[in-house]
C-alpha cells in the first residue's frame, strides 16, 4: 500500500510533467494542447540502451540498459553536477549520448592546455564529459572537449538506474 504523501507527490510530478510538455508543444506552435492526455498517457521514464566504451567503468565496456527519468525542461534545479544524463548528440540530433554533467551555467572552465583561454559557461549551457580515462580526450571521448558547451535544452533525462548485466546492476553512480 502506498502512503498518501507518496501518492500526492507522484500526482504532483505527473501534473507538472504534463503541464511542461503542454507548454513546450504550445511554444512550438501546436494549436491543440491536451494536458490531460499527457497526464494519463505521458511516460516519466524510459529505457535507453547504451553502447560504447566512453562511459566505462560506470556503465561497462559492453554497454548497458539504463532507466532514464525524463526532464521536460532541464535547468540547474533539476539536473546537478555529477549526474549521468542522456542528451541529444550535437553532431547528429537523431542519436543520444550518455555523459556525466561536469559543469552548469556560471562555472568557469579552465583548460590544462595553456593555449586555451578560460571561459565562463553562459545561461542555459552545460559541460559534459565521458567517464573513461583510458581513451584520448579530444579524439575518442566525443564529449564537450570535442564539441564544446551543450545547451541545457538538449538534455533529455537523468539516469536513475543501470543494468550492466544479469548480476551487476544498481542505481547510477
Amino acid at each position: 500500500m502506498v502512503s498518501i504523501s507518496t501518492l500526492l507527490r507522484y500526482v504532483g510530478c505527473r501534473m507538472e510533467y504534463a503541464a511542461r510538455v503542454g507548454m513546450k508543444s504550445y511554444e512550438r506552435g501546436a494549436k491543440d494542447v491536451d494536458i490531460m492526455k499527457n497526464f494519463f498517457q505521458g511516460k516519466l521514464t524510459f529505457l535507453h540502451f547504451n553502447k560504447g566504451e566512453e562511459m566505462a567503468p560506470t556503465i561497462g565496456s559492453q554497454g548497458g540498459t539504463l532507466l532514464v527519468r525524463k526532464i521536460p525542461v532541464p535547468d540547474a534545479k533539476r539536473v546537478f553536477v555529477g549526474d549521468l544524463v542522456v542528451l541529444k548528440d550535437p553532431a547528429n540530433s537523431d542519436d543520444y549520448l550518455v555523459r556525466r554533467l561536469a559543469a552548469i551555467e556560471g562555472y568557469e572552465m579552465v583548460s590544462t592546455d595553456d593555449k586555451d583561454e578560460p571561459f565562463v559557461l553562459e545561461d542555459d549551457q552545460c559541460w559534459v564529459l565521458a567517464d573513461n580515462e583510458n581513451i584520448k580526450p579530444k579524439q575518442e571521448a566525443h564529449d564537450s572537449r570535442t564539441f564544446g558547451p551543450v545547451s541545457m535544452t538538449d538534455i533529455v533525462g537523468r539516469v536513475i538506474y543501470c543494468l550492466r548485466n544479469a548480476v551487476d546492476h544498481g542505481p547510477s553512480v
